[in-house]
């Protein structure tokens, strides 16, 4: 009899209320042989074997789920790269059968939503189903194949299958699958772009985890529409192609991972992004209430900067952001954080853009106004914004002031030039390689001042050079921002510096204490604010 058969025959005899036990028992007798023919016997290791590849030389070796998942770097001396190796338990026959057979079972008995339950309760229901078909079919297997058992249930149904432990690695910035049969690729904050162990072994294995991960992103990905970008529970930018409608070489996804405490300003300074005058400049033009734009090519560390330079908002301030995928992260209490929402039919009404967030923005009255990136229609909303008032932070694809004007004039946004003169600073930032290491610099942070009447050109000035040959940074001599802010508070030239100076000590500060985490620097920030004399003091007292 086939198993199909078997499990029709098996539903239809348990429609018989007086036969329900003699089934049952007889359920459980099917179950015992199979698991004694493939457990009962063996032996089973108590620690994770690392398997040992010649002319193969460790470089690290680290936990990402302790006991059962960890990473190990090596050396690969045939073919001279380095390989990131994910480590997880070895299923025996008998184990990798009950796995399976558990999948099926929670597939069907599953009766709510995992991603409606809290973290821990949705953990403790699977393990509750587990145990419930552990009794209801005599299944007896050691401690040590039941722990391995739960952690490829929990990995697969909770977690990210795979690449789960990928995830969970806090080095890695970037997970890049280019199709089935292909290593998975990372890029490890400390190792740069290594190749993994991880590979999808079919078409269909990889499209059903695309798909999946389309779902719990509450996405929808098809043949139709096969081309999604999206959000992962965690936060994580995910882009996902389906099939080789758009890939040829079939389903691809890369995911950004989103660090769940962001950097702050005096991590930037840390890593040399910025320097601590740099840092004390933004600080007082956000302030002020200054409208800033963040440029830059990809993974220039757009982003980054803008949630950075935005934890000197503030607390009291109403802050609304939009964006596409959800980035930005901010302890402020005062804030709305919204996303676009796309339709699941093609044609149907219902999708929000970030055009229409933004027009709702304006009617919510924020004295902050946080755009994701400048891409489209929105940029001319948001032009308007500033020229009414409001301060305004985003991010846009360019590596000069230049580019960035070039690309706010044409299509498709086509800002009137004379609107570009609201926009008041502009960074730019590069990915350059510094010792053989990829590092993230500012290279210029340039002002607005005006527009020329006679010529129709835009008046800038630089305020901040990054020099390349020197590797430092370089304070040109003057900033009208500065010269405007001194000038609406009334300070003289010397208040404007000791300012400065104030705020540039209290980054120093930060960073020689090693105050990192964005609430520990946001409760210096908003003590400033309120008590600056108290952590004045503290400063000063430990230079």
């Amino acid at each position: 009899m086939g198993e199909d058969e078997w499990a029709k025959k098996i539903a239809e005899e348990l429609e018989i209320s007086e036969r329900e036990k003699e089934i049952e028992e007889e359920i459980s007798k099917v179950w015992e042989e199979v698991i004694k023919e493939t457990i009962k016997h063996e032996e089973i290791s108590e620690e994770i074997k690392l398997p040992e590849i010649p002319k193969r030389e460790e470089i690290e070796f680290y936990a990402v789920n302790p006991p059962h998942a960890y990473v190990r770097i090596s050396y690969d001396q045939e073919t001279h790269e380095r390989i990131y190796e994910v480590l997880e338990p070895e299923l025996t026959e008998g184990e990798s059968m009950l796995v399976s057979e558990l999948k099926e079972f929670l597939v069907e008995s599953i009766d709510v939503d995992l991603r409606e339950l809290k973290k821990g309760g949705a953990k403790n229901y699977l393990l509750e189903k587990m145990e419930e078909m552990f009794k209801k079919y005599g299944i007896k297997v050691s401690e040590r194949s039941k722990s391995k058992v739960e952690y490829y249930i929990l990995r697969d149904f909770l977690g990210f299958g795979k690449i789960d432990p990928i995830m969970r690695d806090v080095y890695i910035e970037d997970v890049s699958c280019d199709g089935p049969e292909i290593p998975v690729f990372v890029y490890h904050r400390k190792h740069e772009s290594l190749k993994t162990n991880v590979i999808f072994k079919s078409e269909e294995e990889l499209d059903y985890f695309v798909i999946r991960l389309a779902q719990i992103s509450g996405k929808h990905i098809s043949i139709s529409n096969p081309l999604i970008d999206a959000t992962l529970p965690d936060g994580s930018r995910v882009q996902l192609t389906f099939g080789r409608e758009v890939t040829t070489r079939g389903s691809t996804f890369t995911i950004r991972k989103f660090r769940i405490e962001p950097i702050t300003p005096p991590e930037l300074i840390e890593l040399g992004t910025f320097s601590g005058e740099m840092m004390a400049y933004f600080w007082l033009a956000v302030d002020a209430g200054r409208n800033i734009m963040f440029a830059g090519g990809t993974a220039s560390g757009k982003t980054t900067s803008l949630n950075a330079t935005a934890l000197f908002i503030r607390p009291e301030m109403k802050i609304v952001s939009i964006e596409d995928t959800r980035e930005i992260n901010l302890p402020h209490p005062n804030w709305i954080p919204s996303v676009t929402r796309e339709t699941f039919i093609e044609g149907a009404t219902g999708e929000i853009d970030m055009y229409d967030l933004l027009r709702a923005a304006l009617r919510q009255r924020p004295e902050y106004i946080i755009l994701g990136e400048v891409r489209g229609e929105e940029a001319y909303v948001l032009f308007q914004a500033m020229a009414t008032g409001h301060s305004t932070f985003s991010t846009i694809h360019g590596d000069s002031v230049e580019s960035v004007v070039h690309r706010l004039e044409n299509p498709p946004i086509n800002i009137p030039r004379i609107m570009i003169q609201h926009l008041d600073i502009v960074s730019v930032q590069v990915q350059v390689r510094e010792n053989d290491k990829r590092v993230r610099r500012c290279k210029t942070i340039t002002e607005v001042v005006g527009l020329d009447a006679r010529t129709g050109e835009l008046i800038t000035n630089d305020v901040f050079l990054w020099d390349a040959v020197k590797k430092e940074f370089r304070y040109t001599g003057r900033s009208f921002v500065l010269e405007e802010i001194k000038a609406q508070r009334g300070w003289s030239d010397e208040e404007l510096k000791e300012e400065l100076k104030r705020r540039y000590e209290i980054l120093e500060w930060m960073r020689r204490k090693g105050i990192k985490n964005y609430r520990d620097v946001t409760k210096v920030i908003v003590t400033y604010y309120r008590a600056p004399e108290k952590i004045l003091r503290r400063v000063k007292e430990e230079k």
